[in-house]
């Protein structure tokens, strides 16, 4: 049933689960599809990619209105994520063109090398399999159903069957319809992609099924955890690339905040992090949901700022009503903690028939943070915990608490870093994939050098990947050897006229 979380009601239109029978089915088209997919030329590939984007471009207001209504997200916003969204789908066709991504490497043969000849050894990526993608909530387009999970599985040669997130059934539909009407104008397999409204028993049979070679998964850590353990219980364990929880700490030293003038003022600092919290509800998977500030003559006022910004921002309308709750809910058994204050909220009430998250800003001190480890779990949506800390060692203690993180924050001056006994950039990058100097985590940039992925638990890959930026294809690949195999029953990247013009690897020389 689809759901209106902006109007608290249920949507008219219904949506039917698939059985077990139904899925069973997909996955078997999609392993059928497989071979003949894997081995297109990869331009066709890519034709497909970009068809998926024209598609999704088609749908015009009638997908930005369908996501706005089951998202509760503004009009702006979702036109914004419907453009990265496309503009993701035509990077991967613009990598499989140029090529260079399967990482062709090549020893030619020496027959009369001493003591023993070698082989002819050439090497590639090759794709996995069939790939079970499972939508986000807080991206409905972006990390949905054409989203950087299936774009980069496609682009590797890889099936996809596609798991519908319930909170935005109707949008799924109409995105998985473009991805179908792509497939059919470029002439792909059937059962290149199949989209499944399912239960919570069907998607874990999917991911069981032994078809299937991996999975995508963005959501939270209980969800994430269950489908891996579904994956390792496997006869054939597979990988899950699920993205999970993440507080994202801001680090902000005395340099940072000194400043009462100037665009590197306190008060922009303060501001920026405010926005930042509040940014989309706080529902990003990148949000600050922690920071860490050195006790010092400016931490009041600093405090002051952020606490003033926090109450002066709007409460507004989150994902679904689950969401919600469960913010509500942390927010209230934080603030019960022992050490824990509940510094500023929103100066409006929130309206819970329209589903609204209330800012919130939270403090507490370095020894109360080192004393419970609950006050380093993620809490969804727009709040922030504030640690003060009486020292640098105090600080360290802190980060090295910490679990795995999409993202770290520093704000310092270069002086404070150069002058410090402290490694803070070792320290941050121990525990995330992307460490930032000044600015805020929210806001991924889809381009080549991005990583969004992180030590557990923020992935379950041990931050090993990205889901976001061309290294996602490598997720849905795995390295082949062929050894002295005829020339014309090569793939095309290993042959040796390079019929495909990519950039390779001879004697570990560039060819």
């Amino acid at each position: 049933m689809a759901y209106a979380p902006a109007a608290g009601e249920s949507l008219p239109d219904g949506f039917t689960n698939v059985t077990a029978t139904q899925a069973n089915a997909a996955v078997e088209k999609a392993a059928a599809a497989f071979g003949p997919y894997s081995q297109l030329h990869p331009h066709k590939r890519a034709d497909f990619l970009d068809a998926i984007a024209s598609q999704i471009d088609a749908l015009g207001d009638e997908l930005i209105e369908r996501a706005v209504l089951e998202s509760g997200l503004p009009t702006g916003r979702i036109t914004g994520e419907r453009g990265r969204t496309m503009g993701q789908l035509r990077l991967f066709a613009s990598l499989i063109r140029e090529g260079s991504w399967v990482d062709a490497r090549i020893n030619p043969a020496l027959p009369d090398r001493q003591p023993l000849p070698r082989p002819d050894l050439r090497q590639m990526l090759v794709p996995l399999g069939p790939v079970a993608v499972f939508g986000a909530s807080n991206f409905p387009l972006a990390f949905s159903v054409a989203g950087g999970d299936t774009a980069s599985a496609l682009a590797a040669g890889c099936p996809v069957v596609f798991k519908a997130h319930p909170a935005h059934p109707g949008t799924s539909s109409l995105v998985g319809e473009a991805i179908i009407a792509a497939a059919k104008q470029t002439g792909m397999p059937d059962g290149t992609f199949s989209l499944l409204h399912a239960d919570n028993e069907v998607a874990q049979a999917l991911v069981a099924h032994p078809a299937i070679k991996a999975v995508g998964f963005t959501g939270s850590r209980r969800g994430g955890l269950a489908l891996l353990r579904v994956a390792q219980n496997r006869p054939e364990p597979i990988p899950v690339y699920a993205e999970m929880s993440a507080v994202n700490p801001v680090v902000i030293l005395p340099g940072a905040i000194a400043n009462q003038e100037g665009p590197s003022s306190a008060a922009t600092v303060a501001g920026g992090l405010a926005a930042s919290i509040t940014l989309g509800v706080g529902q990003f998977c990148t949000n600050p949901g922690l920071v860490f500030l050195l006790d010092s003559p400016n931490t009041d006022a600093f405090l002051d700022t952020v606490s003033e910004k926090i109450r002066a921002s709007a409460p507004a309308t989150m994902l679904t009503d689950g969401i919600r709750q469960a913010f509500e809910q942390g927010i209230d058994h934080l603030a019960l903690m022992p050490g824990v204050h509940r510094r500023a909220e929103s100066e409006t009430n929130a309206q819970p028939n329209q589903n609204q998250g209330r800012p919130t800003l939270l403090t507490t001190t370095s020894s109360q943070f080192m004393a419970n480890a609950e006050l380093g779990e993620e809490v969804f949506g727009p709040s922030s915990l504030l640690v003060v800390c009486e020292s640098e060692a105090a600080l360290r203690d802190c980060l090295s608490q910490l679990e795995g993180q999409l993202t770290a924050t520093l704000y310092a001056t270069t002086d404070e870093l150069r002058q410090s006994d402290m490694n803070w950039v070792e320290l941050l990058q121990a525990k995330a994939g992307r460490v930032l100097f000044g600015g805020f985590p929210t806001g991924v940039e889809v381009s080549e050098a991005m990583t969004h992925g992180g030590p557990y638990p923020a992935t379950t890959d041990g931050g090993r990947s990205t889901s976001v930026g061309t290294g996602a294809i490598l997720r849905f690949v795995r390295p082949v050897s062929y050894q002295s195999f005829p020339d014309d029953l090569l793939p095309l990247a290993l042959q040796q006229a390079n019929p495909l013009g990519i950039r390779r690897m001879v004697d570990g020389k560039p060819e």
